[in-house]
């Protein structure tokens, strides 16, 4: 049997889907990860061991190989500890397959099994909703990869939270969306002196939505006024923050 789970690799800001494909076979005690993995990836057979053995399982003494496939693109990255921890849950009859066929997965695993966060949460999420597919990721991101209105997102903060889950012990509940605190203090309109036509551009620009070309030499107020911008304009929703026309 060979057991299938879905992440994805990036480039950039586009998401590349892989596969990761878990099989144990009779011979030799060994652990292999082909397909192109980049060191961070070839270490994670270690934490992927120990996540595991955290739970108190033993991952059987059988050649176990895992292929990211397709083979022929670099895998970077430690998110794929948890894809590659469920296809070895799934061999060993821990998980259903089934289970994972309608999901994307990605995280890193800590050596005592807890989920760590992962970089590249949110356009997985967003290109997991375009392939109808649900989303799990680790609790830290969960409330990133709401923001992309996926339906199906699963965001728990260990391996076994996952496996409680998918057994019907525990059930987790959908992260929902929330946005940090701003900390950062624009420079105030009000504390501009003079410069009337300048502060007037900008307030037609911000309330038309028209861009802004400024010109001068240095020391003309331009870096000044566009600091101020930010600070007369209303908060973005999610259609702008994702660029959505």
């Amino acid at each position: 049997m060979v057991a299938h789970v879905r992440t994805v690799a990036f480039e950039g800001v586009e998401v590349i889907p892989i596969e990761v494909q878990v099989q144990m076979v009779s011979g030799l005690p060994a652990f292999a990860i082909v397909g192109l993995p980049d060191k961070a990836v070839g270490e994670s057979k270690e934490r992927v061991r120990a996540a595991i053995h955290s739970l108190g399982l033993s991952i059987p003494a059988q050649r176990i190989i895992i292929n990211l496939a397709p083979a022929d693109i670099l895998k970077e990255g430690s998110h794929f500890d948890l894809p590659i921890a469920l296809g070895l849950l799934i061999s060993m009859g821990i998980v259903a397959q089934e289970d994972m066929d309608a999901y994307i997965a990605l995280g890193e695993l800590s050596l005592d099994g807890r989920l760590l966060p992962a970089s590249g949460v949110l356009p997985a999420a967003i290109a997991a909703q375009g392939e109808e597919l649900g989303l799990i990721c680790p609790q830290a991101c969960g409330s990133e990869a709401a923001w992309s209105g996926i339906e199906s997102l699963l965001a728990p903060s260990s391996l076994l939270a996952l496996i409680n889950h998918f057994k019907g012990i525990q059930v987790l509940s959908k992260p929902e969306c929330e946005m940090e605190e701003e900390t950062r203090r624009f420079t105030d309109m009000r504390e501009i002196r003079g410069q009337h036509t300048a502060r007037r551009a900008l307030e037609v620009a911000a309330a038309g939505g028209h861009n802004l070309l400024m010109t001068g030499p240095p020391g003309a107020g331009k870096s000044m006024l566009a600091s101020c911008l930010p600070g007369i304009l209303p908060p973005m929703d999610t259609s702008e923050i994702f660029g959505i026309m």
